[in-house]
């Protein structure tokens, strides 16, 4: 009984694993697809064999192979150095502080080598709370294998012979669908708190449940989130925006007791009926354009995201007696200013939240030269899908979003007519605008249907602008 307790608390599933030894799959016992291996990721691997080193798939790529599904990278690791791996290949550069890696570079594929690291030093660099700063320690495979996160991703494939290597029993996490943590849950959430969004979003992205030992101290070691630098927190959120399940990680995120601080009065926002409609279909269609493999803007989500802070902090502004254009600015400042300071929002995404922001007030304006100098806006697209949302959520009229499809398909004569028909306004009958809602919706239906930009005629059904890059 002490032996299995010692075991379990190190992660240590079996006698092989106690004695470094991994278990070994063959092809007929772990069923990868060989056809779902990158070449560029094999040639590699071959390379450094050819060269008298070690090398296999690791990480991601392995448990997703294993899953029947087509990894998006791959990761290489080996004994040879980080300079020792540079040699080898024409386009190769040593990159990082904390750990160095090597990215290897085909085009614009990027498979990324890391040395087999080694047991963490007593005396590496750590900070007040007990996370790592620097460790370029290097080590054997199995020690490698301890210092990965979760078991599911401390397995090892190797093109050549097509078997698995695994150390602390990933295969059987795999099969029972579990996350768990490699050794002590509350250590390795010290050495680097930025696994206990990891876990949040592995367990969201694969479905996964969540082992009880790994979950306990997740709540009460939260705050150690604060201690990371931003820049790292706003990596691991896009990783988790773009999974292709954001609304589940956001949802495990509340669960786990993680959003806080994260992104400020996400909490509330998601509980006022407007704010939460909104943050779904937006959630939502990001999810189904990266299930499509289609291209996404960082700007243009965090921009959804943060939208109702923006209408609060506005709606604040007007009230203390500032006209609604400066009002608005104001309130994007103070939403932008809070972001900065907890997700290092880049400067790009910033402008391009703030251009969608400061869009849609113009798009109120349909008179004179209005419509045509927003249609020549650099961001339209953008802002127009952003208005779209707006207008699925309930947040403002749909006819309005109606109209602006209407007219950027219109010719001359048909934009001068949309200008001079009357819109519905707050308090008409429905009768009185009838006629002009029917023309309208059968042509925004006419456009979703031949799928050109559909995304954009039908926010419930694509996603967040192709285009708003």
């Amino acid at each position: 009984m002490i032996k299995k307790f010692i075991n379990r608390l190190l992660g240590r599933k079996n006698d092989a694993a106690r004695n470094n030894e991994p278990v070994v799959l063959g092809p007929k016992e772990h069923g990868i697809d060989p056809k779902l291996v990158s070449s560029n990721a094999i040639r590699v691997t071959q390379s450094l064999q050819e060269a008298g080193f070690k090398a296999f798939l690791v990480g991601g790529a392995v448990r997703d192979l294993l899953l029947g599904i087509k990894p998006k990278d791959f990761d290489v690791a080996t004994n040879a150095t980080p300079e020792q791996v540079k040699r080898l290949f024409r386009r190769a550069f040593i990159i990082g502080r904390r750990f160095q890696i090597v990215h290897v570079m085909f085009g614009q594929d990027l498979i990324e080598v890391t040395t087999f690291r080694g047991a963490t030093a007593d005396d590496v660099p750590k900070d007040a709370h007990g996370r790592v700063l620097r460790d370029n320690t290097f080590g054997d495979q199995h020690e490698d294998a301890v210092r990965r996160d979760f078991t599911i991703n401390a397995m090892y494939y190797n093109p050549a012979d097509q078997s698995v290597l695994d150390y602390h029993g990933g295969i059987p996490d795999i099969r029972s669908r579990t996350l768990r943590v490699i050794g002590v849950p509350e250590v390795r959430f010290r050495e680097d708190p930025v696994r206990l969004l990891r876990v949040v979003r592995f367990a969201a992205k694969l479905g996964f449940t969540i082992d009880p030992a790994t979950r306990e101290p997740i709540k009460v070691m939260a705050p150690l989130i604060n201690n990371v630098p931003a820049a790292r927190v706003f990596d691991e959120m896009l990783k988790l925006l773009f999974s292709g399940h954001a609304l589940a990680c956001l949802q495990q995120l509340r669960k786990e007791g993680l959003h806080h601080g994260l992104l400020p009065l996400l909490d509330v926002v998601l509980e006022q009926p407007l704010g939460e409609k909104f943050v779904r279909l937006a959630l939502g269609n990001t999810d189904e354009r990266v299930r499509q493999g289609k291209p996404v803007s960082p700007g243009f989500l965090f921009a959804s995201l943060l939208w109702h802070q923006v209408v609060e902090k506005w709606k604040a502004y007007e009230a203390a007696g500032e006209h609604s254009l400066p009002a608005l600015h104001l309130a994007a400042d103070d939403v932008l200013n809070a972001q900065t300071d907890k997700l290092a929002l880049q400067r790009k995404i910033a402008g391009d939240m703030r251009d969608i922001w400061a869009m849609q007030p113009r798009f109120d304006r349909r008179v004179g030269k209005s419509p045509y100098k927003l249609l020549e806006h650099l961001r339209f697209r953008a802002g127009y899908d952003f208005l779209l949302l707006r207008c699925a959520s309930g947040e403002i009229d749909e006819e309005i979003g109606e109209w602006w499809t209407e007219f950027q398909d219109a010719d001359g004569p048909g934009r001068e007519l949309l200008l001079a028909r009357k819109l519905k306004k707050p308090g008409e009958k429905a009768g009185d605008a009838a006629p002009a809602r029917k023309r309208r919706r059968k042509s925004s239906g006419t456009r979703a249907k031949t799928g050109e930009e559909g995304q954009a005629a039908n926010p419930g059904a694509g996603g967040p602008g192709a285009t708003n890059d």
